[in-house]
């Protein structure tokens, strides 16, 4: 009676230690994975006039693509070259910021006497 209960706990260890290294994939290697096709896939998508901003924090518009650099204008005739792998995310306009229709976020028209 002693033997049983003693096989059925080393399965269960077995079945435990099995199940570290499956857990650790679905929840530490998956992800980052997907992270880094998502990160390749934008760096890819890319293009000339596009408002990027780099892992170090400068932003600036993509004026020229060569093969794993991009060129930014970061200031009137100011332009950098950043390799490809820095551009950490495309730039989208804030919502809420002041349109083409000449509104502010909280709904007031813009001042044309000032």
């Amino acid at each position: 009676m002693l033997l049983a209960s003693a096989d059925g706990g080393g399965a269960a260890s077995l079945i435990i230690l099995l199940l570290i290294p499956l857990a650790m994939y679905f929840l530490l290697i998956r992800p980052q994975r997907r992270r880094m096709k998502d990160q390749q896939a934008l760096q890819r998508s890319i293009e000339i006039g596009d408002e990027v901003v780099t892992t170090s924090g400068i932003f600036g518009f993509v004026t020229g693509v060569e093969d794993d650099r991009f060129w930014l204008e970061i200031d009137d005739d100011v332009q950098i070259r950043v390799a490809r792998a820095a551009v950490q995310s495309r730039v989208t306009p804030a919502v809420g910021a002041a349109g083409d229709d000449g509104t502010h976020s909280d709904g007031d028209q813009k001042s044309s006497d000032t």
